[in-house]
């Protein structure tokens, strides 16, 4: 019987791994759309078409169900997640337009904080699994707060002792994956390998 590794005893392999793939910053068309939604900060909500962007650049396979959203909805929304400090609200309000789940409601807040947030995906998660920064959900999918708030608290924690924004964690975690991954990304039984290939 395997023995988990506790989330404590993971973390100087985890800090190790974040290190080697930290990179210096996003792509130039990451950093565009970041810049571009300051003016959303600045109004207090994203409008459909900065969403959509969001969209494109997470996931462009759900552009149909965010375009189902009228204007009204998306601004209703996203000024709800805006105007709170509660990250359970945050996630909450985003959550109720079509087309946002857990991980492109990351994607929105990452793009607007990208110091306090990163995208939690497959990629990401597999790699804090196989490492024991997580529990449950091997696969990386069908994420919920509880898994959102672990997320985020295990980003934070990494960027402030490395010095890093909590992006940089993130990009540094799914470059690892990439780098160590077995099989086709959506596949049974894919994973992250720990040990280099």
């Amino acid at each position: 019987m395997r023995r988990r590794t506790s989330a404590r005893s993971s973390e100087p392999a985890l800090r190790r791994l974040v290190r080697e793939h930290l990179s210096p910053g996003d792509d130039e068309a990451t950093g565009r759309l970041h810049r571009g939604l300051r003016a959303a900060l600045e109004r207090g909500y994203l409008t459909r078409s900065e969403l959509e962007a969001v969209c494109h650049w997470k996931s462009p396979r759900a552009i149909r169900h965010i375009r189902a959203n009228t204007p009204a909805s998306v601004r209703a929304a996203t000024r709800a997640a805006l105007a709170t400090r509660s990250e359970r609200r945050r996630l909450e309000a985003l959550m109720q337009l079509d087309g946002v789940s857990v991980p492109m409601a990351s994607a929105v807040l990452t793009l607007l904080w990208p110091e306090r947030y990163g995208v939690i995906d497959i990629r990401v998660w597999q790699v804090l699994h196989a490492l024991g920064g997580v529990e449950g959900n091997p696969g990386g999918r069908g994420f919920t707060f509880a898994h959102w708030s672990r997320f985020l608290a295990l980003l934070r924690g990494f960027s402030k002792r490395l010095g890093v924004s909590a992006r940089a964690v993130e990009r540094a975690l799914f470059a690892a994956h990439r780098a160590r991954q077995s099989g086709t990304l959506y596949a049974v039984g894919n994973r992250f390998r720990p040990e280099a290939r």
